[in-house]
């Protein structure tokens, strides 16, 4: 069973992101806020590093999501900018987003400290994603639609969630896991709400949205 849910969650999970990455070329945006693409960069990034030692199927799921978010953010700094109000220069944009993504780092890395890798990896990962659920929710009304968003990634995440929440909120009995991953899986089913309520808006270039907002 734990294999299982492991890999219903790294299945799950890589969809998301080969479908971010998709349409974050196609429509030249970056498809996962930023702050959480941050957030799961460093975490997959920590975790497979610390996992090398003793090797098994998450440190493989971790180093293939690493991979595709490494992707992700290279769109997010090529077409991120254009999300932004015409004030924030490219080497503000530069230099915030460095920022964000060392703090984003350390934070992990603080985790790690304090907590030992066993409970490190699974509260930050499920705070994490709670902040992602919420996220998701926000760039869909800032968005003013499905721009930079799709039925793919919304599903895939409900589901990517729900299985570890099963494993390690459940079966390793664990209550602070098990009421995040519910109130994530709240959260997503909103978005998916929002997502499949929404099935015939055009998605609206970042430019354009600019033009109409003046900024």
């Amino acid at each position: 069973m734990d294999l299982t849910l492991t890999l219903v969650s790294g299945i799950a999970w890589t969809v998301v992101y080969v479908a971010a990455i998709r349409i974050g070329f196609r429509q030249r945006t970056y498809a996962i806020p930023v702050a959480a693409l941050a957030l799961n960069f460093a975490w997959e990034v920590v975790y497979t590093v610390q996992s090398l030692s003793d090797v098994d199927v998450q440190t493989f799921v971790n180093a293939t999501w690493a991979v595709a978010d490494l992707v992700i953010v290279v769109t997010f700094f090529r077409f991120g900018r254009a999300e932004l109000p015409g004030f924030v220069t490219r080497g503000l944009f530069v230099g915030w987003s460095a920022v964000l993504f060392v703090t984003a780092f350390a934070v992990q890395l603080l985790f790690l400290e304090e907590f030992g890798a066993h409970d490190a990896a699974r509260y930050s990962a499920f705070l994490q994603n709670l902040l992602m659920s919420g996220l998701f929710i926000a760039m869909f009304v800032a968005r003013r639609g499905l721009r930079g968003q799709s039925r793919t990634i919304a599903v895939a995440k409900l589901v990517g969630t729900a299985a570890p929440t099963v494993l390690f909120g459940v079966i390793e009995d664990s209550l602070f896991i098990l009421g995040l991953g519910v109130l994530c899986a709240v959260l997503d089913t909103v978005y998916v709400w929002l997502v499949w309520r929404a099935p015939s808006l055009v998605p609206e270039p970042a430019s354009a949205a600019h033009a109409t907002t003046g900024v």
